[in-house]
């Protein structure tokens, strides 16, 4: 997947990663990497069971046009998160509030701004919220379109101290709006970040992504991290996946990000047949820790 961590998980704007990487001094090599593991959904088989317990979470109620809870997420501002992405990230309410209906809608406009001819959203929980380990999940509806890039993802609370790749960065869901049908889930470290990533695609059977909701999960225990969309597992990643002499990384509190790019290396440009406004809608984000 992207380079995220870079410049995007930034303000957080830190010049840091996403595989969007939020962190600018990385470029962002989106290309799926030599660990890419892209055969499609066949670690069918779930890790060993644990027992959850709810410890955070946002169910966005609350009336159309309302900014998200400011005791819970942080905006990033600005733009060129380190991925060539397009947008300007504002915290206005037309590109970032609750929908009304028990959603949150991060909405992509095509509009001059700042420079910019798009602005979009992208939010965090950084100093809110951060964990080492547990289940992360959001259900959410996808945007479809070429050059459209939403993502759910954890970066490192280090960033600050430790640049990435070295904070660890993990992609729970990743698309490209243009290929709606198809998933991306990946971990980025020190040795396997951006296009060395340890990452897979999946092909989602039936109806397309952008046209329902569906529940996309990480259960991120020690030393095993496993992806899933609506409960069914489709890549399990532990230390042995990792290139000889990498570190694993995921011994330490993450926070979470959701944004919707537009354009980025990951995805080219918007073309003709891209319409606007895109959104991403998301019904709750939950995190569970192991009890």
């Amino acid at each position: 997947a992207a380079v995220r961590g870079g410049h995007r998980a930034g303000q957080v704007r830190m010049s840091a990663p996403r595989c969007r990487l939020p962190h600018a001094a990385l470029g962002c090599v989106c290309a799926i990497g030599l660990l890419a593991l892209n055969s499609g959904c066949t670690d069918t088989a779930n890790p060993a069971k644990v027992n959850w317990t709810l410890a955070w979470q946002d169910e966005f109620t609350g009336p159309a046009g309302q900014s998200p809870d400011a005791t819970k997420w942080a905006f990033d501002i600005g733009t060129d998160w380190g991925n060539a992405q397009l947008e300007y990230d504002t915290a206005r309410p037309d590109n970032v509030s609750l929908d009304g209906n028990g959603n949150l809608a991060i909405t992509a406009l095509r509009e001059s701004f700042q420079g910019r001819d798009y602005t979009s959203g992208r939010i965090n929980t950084r100093g809110h919220f951060e964990q080492s380990g547990g289940k992360f999940e959001a259900r959410m509806k996808l945007p479809r379109g070429q050059g459209i890039w939403p993502a759910f993802w954890l970066l490192g609370s280090n960033i600050s101290t430790v640049p990435w790749p070295g904070c660890g960065e993990v992609d729970i869901m990743e698309y490209r709006g243009q290929e709606p049908s198809v998933l991306h889930g990946s971990l980025h470290g020190p040795g396997y970040s951006g296009g060395n990533a340890v990452t897979r695609s999946y092909t989602v059977p039936g109806a397309p992504l952008d046209a329902d909701f569906h529940l996309y999960a990480v259960e991120w225990t020690s030393n095993l991290v496993s992806w899933s969309i609506d409960g069914r597992v489709f890549f399990t990643a532990t230390p042995r996946n990792l290139p000889g002499g990498a570190r694993w990384v995921f011994d330490h509190p993450f926070f979470v990000i959701l944004d919707l790019a537009v354009g980025g290396n990951f995805v080219g440009s918007p073309d003709a047949n891209t319409t606007f406004p895109q959104r991403l809608l998301v019904d709750y984000v939950r995190v569970y820790r192991q009890s």
